[in-house]
């Protein structure tokens, strides 16, 4: 006995932990949600505060919300991030936020400065190393992580399961519809520009770290639709905004596609929910291990439930498992339009 585990011993510290093929990992579940609330509290209040009881009775550790708390014409008063901070508490479980262009950007809209606007969030939802919700998980953020991007504190990342063979989750901050780097205020488009730069390098540190930790997947999520479709009848077919063409067309397809692991993107801004893999690489070929997920949003007040189905070992060639990801959506009866209408491409 002692021999063996001196020899178990020894292969650790030479070839690092041991392969957990014995035992394999068990699918992990949660939600994701984004786009909402949209509208006065006192309308959509209700509605909301129903999908948050329906998503907390599902007892699941994570929502990750991908953005857009209100709508681009509410008010982007104190008072206002003040109740979606409330209602992010009301979570049971760990909630995970990114921003959206609703929730800063679009305060333009009502005579409020942008930036001072992005400062103000960044203070309220992102002071510590920790999720929002009752119950928050430990995060890193890109601020405290790269020194050259010290204000990025939106820029999130975690990790779930084993330290070996587990799962990597991160969200980047990019806002629809082209990402800022047309805003008709130059400093506005000035601060796109170092986002994006900061959203490339965390995306590269997120596939580092899941190549290091050898993943069985990778997590990412933001809130803008990044492609645009010349032809809308050709949904398959998107071309990449220019606002994202360094974080997303530079960075993260090509690392998806010589990636071992499935990765899966979720994000916001279009109201559909849809699951598809539209991406396509430097040479036209679709990159097969890259998901999207958009989710619900506006008048569709719905969640989506996403299960996580580690294969066996993606860095094993050969070996690659069922399906990685899997969606159900969580329907609110008390959407203001509680029809689920959904794209589902496999």
């Amino acid at each position: 006995m002692r021999r063996r585990a001196a020899l178990a011993a020894l292969a650790s510290v030479l070839h690092g932990p041991i392969s957990a093929d014995a035992a394999p990992i068990e699918p992990f579940d949660f939600v994701a949600l984004g786009d909402m609330p949209y509208g006065p509290d006192l309308i959509q209040g209700p509605a909301y505060r129903q999908l948050i009881d329906q998503i907390n009775a599902m007892n699941l550790p994570l929502t990750i919300h991908v953005g857009d708390f209100k709508s681009g014409i509410s008010p982007c008063s104190d008072a206002e991030y003040t109740l979606q901070q409330q209602y992010f508490q009301r979570f049971a479980q760990a909630l995970v936020y990114t921003p959206g262009d609703n929730d800063w950007l679009d305060c333009q809209r009502l005579g409020d400065a942008a930036l001072e606007r992005l400062q103000a969030l960044r203070q309220r939802f992102f002071a510590g190393r920790q999720s929002l919700g009752q119950r928050p998980i430990a995060v890193e953020r890109q601020a405290d992580l790269s020194p050259a991007f010290g204000r990025h504190v939106e820029n999130l990342r975690w990790t779930q399961g084993p330290a070996s063979q587990g799962l990597v989750f991160a969200t980047f901050h990019t806002v629809g519809p082209n990402n800022a780097v047309d805003d008709g205020h130059a400093d506005v488009r000035a601060e796109a520009r170092v986002r994006e730069a900061a959203n490339a390098a965390w995306i590269a540190e997120a596939f580092t770290l899941a190549h290091s930790r050898r993943a069985r997947a990778l997590v990412l999520a933001t809130q803008a639709e990044t492609l645009v479709y010349p032809d809308l009848r050709e949904r398959r077919r998107g071309i990449v905004r220019e606002g994202f063409a360094r974080s997303v067309e530079q960075t993260l397809l090509p690392l998806a596609d010589a990636a071992p692991f499935p990765v899966l993107l979720i994000h916001g801004d279009g109201h559909q929910h849809i699951v598809d893999r539209p991406f396509r690489n430097a040479r036209g070929e679709p990159i097969a291990k890259l998901w999207r997920m958009e989710v619900f949003g506006d008048s569709q007040m719905h969640a989506v439930r996403v299960r996580v189905n580690p294969p066996p070992d993606p860095h094993k060639p050969g070996d690659p498992g069922a399906a990685p990801f899997a969606f159900s959506p969580i329907r609110n009866l008390m959407s203001p339009d509680p029809s689920l209408r959904s794209r589902i491409e496999t």
